[in-house]
């Protein structure tokens, strides 16, 4: 039941979230490509610039939380119910996605968008495998 469900909601979701990255949130095009490839520090200053908690959580937890469902990707490409191949597919297409934001200058290229999103998949991941192991018979 519960991969069921997943199979039906990930397509949805991804393009929800693929709509958030490229549109969402009052974005526009950029005048020029912006791209941030210092990792950590951006986010850490970043987080010093800020005004509020509410805009660190929305945008640092949020590049962590939203992309937890990806972890459990192996549910439907059995490739990926290993971590390493999770891993390196997830790092590729994100890359890629983080490429065309930059490109189309809708977006940020932002090393640490790619580490806080993977972190997400690799909590996903380790989700997901506590699920399979505690509630093996809700897995049909």
């Amino acid at each position: 039941m519960l991969k069921k469900s997943y199979k039906i909601i990930i397509v949805p979701y991804t393009l929800f979230l693929l709509y958030l990255m490229f549109f969402g949130m009052g974005r526009t095009q950029m005048e020029d490509n912006l791209l941030t490839i210092e990792p950590i520090f951006s986010t850490i200053n970043f987080i010093k610039g800020c005004i509020s908690w509410k805009e660190i959580v929305t945008i640092v937890a949020g590049n962590v939380v939203m992309f937890i469902p990806f972890g459990f990707l192996g549910w439907i490409f059995p490739r990926l119910q290993d971590l390493q191949n999770l891993l390196f597919t997830f790092i590729s297409a994100i890359t890629i996605v983080e490429a065309i934001q930059y490109f189309s200058r809708m977006g940020i290229f932002e090393v640490d968008d790619i580490i806080l999103n993977t972190f997400g998949v690799f909590l996903g991941f380790l989700m997901k495998n506590f699920i399979e192991k505690r509630f093996l018979n809700w897995m049909v």
